[in-house]
């Protein structure tokens, strides 16, 4: 059995344009793969930031932790496990100025793992969630996706591919508080049901 990680990261909850797209792509994989789907819904605010202490919990090796360590790890090892779990990760993401929500960088920062999720080479850096695909539903009042001031995509798809995660499809419906902001979202619907197909 498959099993679908969506990740929604938008503030707004029915009236999200983010988060419909993602909705609705899960929905369209799951109908045709029999998919589990895990939901991880970061506007819940429930991550933690990364701090000195949870980041030398989280290097720990599990076996050499202390009870603290293991405590501050936890909520990663979560995640980390969401992520190992998964062969399809669909998120959901607005562009909050310029750039990602808060809440999604605290997740990259969490599962950001040395020797779990990468590793480090005499090459560089290399990705171990490999074998995955990834789809990313953006949505912009204003800032047009893949643009100079688009600091979200660029970042968000080299991430993923440094985590081993380098089959990824955007769709995007930008400069929605604009002129023809309907439109712009119909568009992306239509796109994301070609995706699900």
């Amino acid at each position: 059995m498959s099993t679908i990680l969506h990740i929604t990261a938008s503030i707004r909850d029915g009236e999200s344009v983010s988060r419909s797209l993602s909705s609705k792509l899960v929905d369209g994989l799951r109908e045709k793969s029999g998919a589990d789907v895990i939901t991880r819904d970061l506007s819940k605010n429930d991550l933690p930031y990364m701090d000195a202490d949870r980041f030398a919990a989280n290097l720990a090796p599990y076996a050499e932790r202390d009870d603290d360590q293991h405590e501050l790890a936890k909520i990663a090892d979560t995640l980390i496990d969401e992520l190992k779990q998964a062969d399809t990760i669909v998120i959901g993401t607005p562009i909050y100025n310029f750039t990602m929500p808060s809440t999604l960088k605290a997740w990259a920062d969490l599962v950001a793992r040395a020797g779990t999720t990468f590793k480090y080479t005499e090459t560089g850096p290399q990705g171990l969630m490999t074998g995955k695909k990834a789809y990313i539903a953006i949505a912009s009042g204003g800032t047009p996706v893949g643009s100079e001031i688009d600091f979200l995509t660029p970042w968000l798809k080299f991430f993923l591919g440094f985590l081993g995660i380098t089959d990824v499809e955007l769709v995007a419906a930008d400069g929605i508080m604009g002129e023809g902001g309907e439109e712009k979202i119909a568009e992306a619907h239509e796109q994301v049901e070609r995706m699900a197909a």
